[in-house]
């Protein structure tokens, strides 16, 4: 984040500003097919439980 860290709560509008920037650039840098093959691959390979249980983990985490 830039400037200064001033808490903008729920709707951070400058944290929604930065991730629509960041996206249309990877959109943009024409990785996107790339990137989604790589990732249905790791999901579609061995270490797909791997995978899963990690998004789990997450989640749960998340919920605390």
């Amino acid at each position: 984040m830039t400037g200064s860290s001033k808490n903008e709560g729920e709707g951070n509008r400058t944290a929604a500003r930065e991730y629509n920037k960041d996206t249309r650039a990877f959109v943009k840098s024409g990785k996107v097919e790339d990137s989604a093959a790589k990732a249905r691959a790791a999901v579609e390979s061995a270490e797909a439980d791997k995978l899963r249980k990690a998004e789990e983990k997450g989640r749960a985490e998340a919920r605390k």
